[in-house]
């Protein structure tokens, strides 16, 4: 990959112009780090080979050779490569068995090539791979070219692919009890949503999308295991695209199993002023004038049974 053409990384600093010849300080070791860090984030090449140049255009040999050592079998260049291979083996595997419907949607070269510009800007920057696609929809946004021409639908896919993580494995504070609720006029209470629920307001119905991408590929892993000796399993079935449909759904766990709910608009417009801090009294009258308070009472006694509030 040319130099000018090179992606910077969000969010890390620049690696040193050369490694540092001996690790005298903590200076020199942070900045060995860095060499080592942008060596495994610089993207690999549509062979899956180390780049051949570094970011300055030096030969990528040459840079290996300053901070790794060759053995007897493999040169330093073949020792970072190794290295780089599984870094970006691991995480692409990490994006791609959190997007089915997406890879579904886009197909699997087109998916290919999302997922490798999106982690050269967004390299993982924690310790667990659940953060892996924390910022896809973002950059789904920024560089909708990887996508086009189905990029709104790609960025509600990825959308609602990444609350079904948050809803996994977020974590889950002390429920509100009605008595708590009682406790306090409805003018002053404001309930707080646990930290693994995610409102979503989509165009497409993506919940039944992604859901029957998941069942087709569950399908075809069971015919797979089922004949170990004979013909190959049939391609996979492709799934029609939803039809544009606004839809509201609520992406959460219960108790310890992801679900996805569908509301109707006035019961999404009550949740999303709570989550946004206003009183249970501001967040009903939200809903408008065509809510009945038997229609509240019902959504509040459905809401409370699955756990979604808590306090702010």
């Amino acid at each position: 990959m040319p130099r000018s053409t090179l992606p910077t990384p969000s969010g890390l600093k620049p690696p040193p112009k050369h490694a540092p010849r001996r690790l005298r300080t903590d200076a020199d070791l942070r900045a060995l780090q860095r060499m080592m860090t942008h060596a495994l984030l610089q993207p690999l090449t549509a062979d899956d080979e180390l780049a051949p140049r570094w970011r300055d255009g030096r030969p990528m040999a040459e840079v290996a050779a300053e901070f790794i050592k060759p053995n007897d079998r493999l040169s330093s260049f073949e020792r970072l490569q190794i290295y780089a291979r599984g870094y970006w083996f691991r995480v692409i595997d990490g994006v791609y068995e959190d997007h089915p419907g997406l890879r579904a949607l886009l197909g699997d070269k087109k998916f290919s090539a999302l997922v490798r510009a999106y982690l050269a800007k967004y390299p993982s920057r924690s310790f667990t791979m659940r953060n892996l696609s924390s910022r896809l929809p973002q950059f789904i946004r920024e560089a909708p070219r990887w996508t086009a021409p189905r990029t709104a639908l790609a960025h509600a896919v990825a959308r609602f692919e990444w609350a079904q993580t948050i809803a996994f494995d977020a974590a889950a504070l002390p429920v509100l009890t009605a008595a708590e609720i009682a406790r306090t006029p409805p003018a002053r209470l404001r309930l707080g949503l646990q930290p693994y629920v995610s409102l979503l307001a989509v165009d497409w119905p993506v919940d039944d999308y992604v859901m029957a991408v998941k069942t087709r590929d569950a399908l075809r892993r069971e015919a797979s295991h089922a004949v170990e000796h004979g013909p190959r399993p049939a391609a996979r079935k492709k799934i029609p695209l939803p039809r544009r449909r606004r839809v509201f759904i609520v992406v959460h766990r219960y108790p310890h199993r992801l679900y996805y709910k569908r509301v109707d608009s006035a019961g999404f417009k009550i949740l999303t002023a709570l989550a946004a801090g206003r009183t249970l009294a501001r967040a009903v009258a939200a809903a408008g004038r065509g809510v009945t308070p038997r229609q509240v009472g019902e959504w509040f006694a459905t809401w409370m049974e699955l756990g979604w509030f808590c306090r702010r």
